[in-house]
């Protein structure tokens, strides 16, 4: 029944529910990229980690999503349960045995799988700007930011980075606006204002180092199978802005990084993006033309990217067009839209005659879909309808406990759970601020010995806001009030910086793909 070089996914049926043939999806076609429709309760779950155990089995290592938690038992021996057992003998399935895959846990908050960041460099203006639903002025204004930021050698590594830099944007608005066109203070206090709430939102876990070096995605054991990246992301899913720009960052440094490879016997990374209506969710027009140029393009990459959904109207055309492979599991159809997502999903399909596409969607049982690949020359199959044969891993999620044991065995353990913080955009205006601070006290003290006199005689001062907190008694010693220095530094800071970003040929930060395309 198996096939060198192909994944299998289950066996399809005549109408009269007699066992036709076994389908199969070829390897070289894998980075084609596909999708995984079907309303909640039809077993996409358990498709994706059919699909996920295959293309491991295969050699090519996976990224994945986990919505619910359901897709950690992978890393665990699967259990055969009647269902799973009925399954694999109604399809004929007689090399169905339980196994356990190897996995890495990732999670951006760092609680249930290791940590994992990018830089605010790495991740770019565009998809910034996105993160924080900036307006067209707003994402203006970031765009100046990192040009600052490149010509006056000031790393962004972390939000308190970003927030410091945008801080002395505002306080010289009208120096820099004349260098780099109009600076809105307005907008600049509408992104710190963002910047907050991202930091309540817990983005701040997102942004700092070690950044996330994609070849520990790209992982495969010494007995040749690939590594199963899964990110935990129930808690994620919180922020669902968050968890969908995150996911494109990734799209967006694999196409970067990754040399060109053109056709392959097989991937180097198969994609899984779980809940993929989010990302599309009030998308700018010009983020989608970047999503669908990435997914155009990556697949000279060696990279297929599966798109897991409940409608297939969730994902814009333009998208839907570069994919593929596709698997359509059952489909509700009572309301207009639902209707109109069962005409979309029957379209995309190459027709069978001995049935009415649109018809079974509807009439499809759990764990059963409509299937069609990619077969010789890149022509899409006729679909078929499919029982999806079980997973060998186990269904269901891990224990704390268990989870925690792979975490100890994971071949990153330690890598990325301890933060860094290196000297970048916020060290060094603290550096510049207090190095100002002393060239001006010291000129201060110059002007002061060359008048031969006291020159806050006679001049009423707070403490704390005047000169006064530099004179001496005899014998005494005045404190200096915290308020007054810390006025007093930011003043420096903001003039020195200017001058210095003005002047200083910064070096070119390394940015997201989304937010380096030219336009």
């Amino acid at each position: 029944m198996l096939q060198e070089g192909s994944l299998y996914l289950g066996s399809s049926r005549n109408p009269d529910d007699s066992l036709n043939k076994a389908e199969y999806l070829a390897l070289k076609y894998g980075n084609r990229h596909g999708i995984v429709t079907g309303a909640t309760g039809t077993g996409k779950t358990v498709t994706l980690q059919v699909l996920a155990e295959s293309f491991s089995e295969a050699g090519v290592p996976v990224f994945a999503a986990d919505i619910k938690g359901d897709l950690s038992g992978i890393a665990a021996m699967g259990e055969p349960k009647d269902w799973i057992t009925q399954r694999a003998e109604q399809i004929g399935f007689t090399a169905y045995a339980p196994s356990e895959f190897p996995v890495i846990f990732w999670d951006i908050y760092g609680e249930k799988g290791h940590r994992v960041r990018t830089t605010v460099a790495e991740m770019g203006p565009l998809l910034l700007s996105r993160l924080m639903n900036a307006s067209e002025a707003q994402e203006g204004a970031l765009n100046i930011a990192f040009k600052i930021a490149d010509q006056g050698g000031l790393p962004l590594m972390d939000l308190k980075d970003l927030q410091a830099l945008l801080t002395y944007m505002a306080e010289h608005a009208t120096e820099l606006s004349s260098q780099f066109g109009l600076i809105s203070k307005a907008s600049i206090a509408t992104l710190q204002r963002g910047l907050l709430i991202l930091e309540q939102q817990g983005a701040q876990n997102f942004f700092g180092e070690p950044a996330l070096a994609v070849t520990d995605i790209m992982r495969t054991t010494h007995d040749g199978r690939g590594a199963i990246s899964i990110l935990a992301a129930d808690k994620l899913m919180m922020n669902p802005r968050l968890y969908a720009t995150f996911l494109l960052w990734l799209l967006s440094e694999l196409f970067e990084e990754l040399p060109e490879v053109g056709d392959l016997d097989k991937p180097k990374l198969v994609f899984f993006f779980d809940e993929a209506h989010l990302l599309f969710n009030d998308a700018p027009k010009v983020l989608i033309e970047r999503v669908e140029q990435v997914v155009r393009l990556i697949r000279s990459k060696g990279v297929g990217v599966y798109f897991v959904t409940q409608n297939p109207l969730d994902v814009p055309e333009t998208v839907l067009a570069q994919l593929g492979n596709r698997v359509q599991h059952a489909l509700r159809a009572y309301t207009p839209r639902e209707q109109k997502a069962v005409k979309t999903a029957a379209d995309t399909f190459r027709p069978n005659p001995a049935f009415d596409c649109a018809d079974a969607i509807t009439q499809l049982g759990i764990g059963e879909a409509l299937v069609s690949t990619l077969e010789a020359k890149g022509i899409p199959s006729m679909v078929e309808r499919t029982l999806i044969r079980p997973p060998s891993g186990r269904v269901g999620p891990l224990t704390e406990p268990e989870r925690q044991k792979v975490m100890s065995l994971s071949p990153v353990a330690g890598q990325y759970d301890i933060d860094l913080d290196s000297e970048s955009a916020y060290e060094i205006l603290n550096a510049r601020a207090k190095k100002a601070a002393e060239a001006e006290a010291a000129k201060r003290a110059a002007e002061e010995k060359a008048k031969g006199g006291d020159s806050a005689a006679g001049r009423w001062t707070l403490p704390g806001f005047g000169d006064d907190d530099t004179e001496m008694d005899s014998g005494r010693t005045n404190k200096r009030s915290g308020g007054y220095q810390r006025e007093t530094v930011v003043e420096a800071a903001m003039k020195s910086a200017a001058r210095s970003v003005a002047t200083s040929v910064g070096r070119a930060l390394v940015r997201g793909i989304l937010g380096s395309l030219r336009r």
